[in-house]
């Protein structure tokens, strides 16, 4: 039998319009996701990469419906969240938290760290102050901060810290996925490890399931089931960690892991530079959105979009790739025509 997936996501768009004017006119619209699907099984991590403006974000804050979705269903336990209204969402707000890119910002600093915790407590109509305050001593022992945190402010602790108190209010309700948006990308490295190995020890006792979004594929590695690489609004490869990461498929995967830095400095590695920028969102390319910088390019891939296939050998955990061709680690880009000419 089948187990039902804990989240899943189908034909998620998330569209901005733009507007411009005197009368603030739409004169265009910013898809910042656009048509996504995807499970997430219970006690799993899916991680989530992709450049700085690629969507993740937007698409995790939108699956937890900090913003209102412009189509598709985001199914949690069965429950389609996007036809919910905010009132009708409450029940389920104990389910699903999220972790914050920057503590500094997402903690308010006028606000001890003990009632920053007994928050979740109050608005859910948990146990009395007495009760409520030994859960955040529970708390603040299980993410490795002293009793006395309780009584300071968010702005007398270090940056690893304050992630720490963010990691407490995210797992004070006992939920079920955690949304982590870019968790570890403000802190130093020598931070990072701590952190992640914090979260991975919380979700194999708490049975967490997260969404892990980042733009270092090594990190999601290190703590992922699966990964999804996000591209302009859209997955462009999905697929097994170990697998991925061994036998990227797509162009864009393969830039991403041959930029990962290896402790190896006499070993002659292949790389392959992306060139350009990420285009925009408003204005996204025709056909293989990644065309306009993929060495690979053919005629066929500026004129039509690619779907996720499965690439995976018979008998294999699946592996989606949105590309045309089967372009392996190392291939030579493809030449130009003979007609082209170098630009002045």
């Amino acid at each position: 039998m089948t187990q039902q997936p804990l989240l899943a996501v189908r034909h998620l768009k998330m569209h901005f319009p733009v507007k411009d004017g005197v009368f603030m006119k739409t004169s265009a619209t910013c898809k910042a996701v656009d048509d996504v699907s995807f499970d997430i099984q219970p006690g799993e991590c899916l991680g989530l990469v992709g450049e700085s403006g690629c969507g993740k974000s937007t698409l995790g804050k939108t699956i937890i419906r900090l913003l209102d979705p412009t189509h598709g269903e985001i199914r949690f336990a069965g429950e389609d969240l996007a036809a919910l209204r905010q009132r009708q969402l409450k029940p389920y707000r104990r389910d699903l938290q999220m972790i914050f890119q920057d503590p500094v910002e997402s903690l308010n600093s006028r606000h001890t760290v003990g009632n920053l915790l007994e928050e979740p407590f109050i608005i859910h109509r948990q146990g009395d102050r007495a009760q409520r305050r030994q859960k955040v001593s529970e708390l603040l022992d299980k993410v490795g901060l002293p009793q006395n945190a309780m009584e300071r402010f968010p702005f007398e602790f270090s940056g690893g810290q304050r992630q720490r108190i963010g990691i407490a209010r995210a797992i004070a309700l006992n939920p079920k996925l955690i949304i982590c948006d870019e968790p570890v990308s403000a802190l130093d490295v020598s931070i990072q490890s701590q952190v992640l190995n914090l979260m991975l020890d919380l979700q194999k006792e708490l049975h967490l399931s997260y969404l892990f979004i980042a733009h270092d594929l090594a990190v999601v590695k290190h703590v992922s089931d699966r990964i999804a690489i996000m591209y302009l609004g859209k997955f462009v490869e999905f697929g097994q960690a170990d697998d991925i990461y061994r036998h990227p498929k797509h162009p864009y995967t393969q830039a991403l892991i041959a930029s990962i830095p290896i402790p190896k400095p006499r070993k002659n590695i292949q790389r392959m530079p992306l060139k350009g920028d990420l285009p925009s969102p408003i204005h996204p390319p025709t056909g293989c959105p990644f065309h306009t910088r993929c060495p690979h390019v053919q005629a066929r891939c500026k004129t039509e979009a690619p779907q996720l296939v499965n690439k995976a050998a018979p008998g294999q955990p699946q592996h989606l790739v949105a590309c045309h061709f089967d372009i392996e680690p190392g291939d030579e880009p493809t030449p130009p025509p003979k007609h082209a000419t170098r630009a002045a």
